[in-house]
């Protein structure tokens, strides 16, 4: 079965072709960044309005790349929610309208349940159940899960995600869009090591005996701090850059031992945005190899949105339930708001 993915959520706009038996064929991406780098943030008009520019080009590359055509297609799965909602109504109606005309059956996905899949792209899967940390600009967050559909919610964050900690920070400390980058990029320069940090920050609910998140509090430490080397020059930035995410870097790792310990699993998924931070991956990776656990991430280009992970989570959907079951009534709506936990098996 080929599956044509759409994923156009916020400010990428992702197309993939997934063959349940082939694997994936083709996947392409545009990125906004640069249009919303000039705000300082993601505009939803103009997201939306680059959306519909973008995706008629995008699936004709990805058809191209894969040799296939329309006729091809088995179904299609897109983006349903959460996101903005101008944007999620683009790559909606794209796929409902485009699904009407072929009269193939559509898959509407959860967002978040891409990223969570997207390891499973790799080419050693890491087999259910696990443990999985979706961490972005809009989430972070623990679930547990034992297979399609099966997640239970272990931890959330309480305010601001850790992507969003890191935009806000970045913002704070004049480093630019997108922040976390920006702000990786600058903590490398910093001269500040673990035990000689220049700058204390605090680990919200590092100690808390729960499994969530508060990064609200992190933010609002470093502008105190910015505040008090005014005027900040590129040495004090990096310095304060450093432990920021030092201090993230920590609590999240923190964490996923602590759900790794009370599920009693011994495998770890990464996926989101800031699932591409190396000093993650890289406490990540020493914290389970001291456990006797094993962490998988997906390739860096797929922990950003993106169309090939919209169509594998949109495929093994289809996969595990009758085609017949699969939406072709061509009716849709949008899910702004959507708790993964309200998934339901297949």
């Amino acid at each position: 079965m080929l599956i044509l993915g759409v994923e156009s959520s916020c400010d990428e706009t992702g197309l993939a072709l997934y063959d349940t038996e082939l694997g994936l064929l083709a996947h392409a991406l545009h990125s906004q960044v640069e249009m919303h780098a000039e705000y300082g943030g993601v505009v939803p008009e103009l997201a939306s309005r680059d959306h519909i520019r973008r995706v008629l080009p995008l699936t004709e590359r990805v058809l191209h790349d894969a040799n296939k055509t329309l006729q091809d297609i088995d179904a299609i799965a897109y983006t349903q929610g959460p996101g903005l909602s101008g944007a999620l109504l683009v790559g909606t109606s794209f796929a409902e309208s485009l699904a009407f005309s072929l009269q193939i059956p559509t898959m509407n996905v959860h967002h978040l349940e891409g990223h969570l899949l997207a390891p499973l792209l790799e080419a050693n899967p890491p087999a259910f159940p696990f443990v999985a940390l979706l961490v972005s600009g809009g989430h972070s967050q623990l679930m547990r899960v034992d297979g399609i559909g099966e997640y239970i919610l272990l931890g959330d964050t309480l305010d601001d995600a850790a992507g969003e900690a890191f935009d806000k920070t970045a913002k704070l400390l004049g480093l630019g869009y997108p922040g976390g980058p920006a702000l990786a990029k600058a903590a490398e320069s910093s001269k500040s090591n673990g035990t000689n940090p220049r700058f204390k920050l605090p680990r919200p609910l590092l100690n808390s005996g729960d499994l969530n998140f508060s990064f609200s509090g992190l933010k609002t430490a470093v502008l105190t701090l910015s505040k008090k080397h005014q005027p900040l020059n590129a040495a004090t930035t990096a310095d304060i850059a450093w432990e920021f995410q030092e201090a993230v870097t920590d609590l999240l790792t923190a964490k996923c031992m602590s759900a790794l310990r009370e599920t009693g699993l011994d495998n770890l998924v990464v996926s989101g945005g800031v699932g591409a931070n190396s000093k993650l991956r890289e406490k990540l990776n020493a914290a389970t190899q001291r456990k006797l656990c094993k962490v998988s991430y997906p390739r860096l280009e797929f922990c950003t949105d993106n169309g090939a992970m919209i169509a594998f989570a949109g495929a093994m959907r289809l996969k595990a339930m009758q085609e017949e079951h699969g939406n072709k009534h061509y009716s849709f709506s949008v899910r702004p708001r959507w708790d993964l936990a309200e998934l339901q098996k297949p």
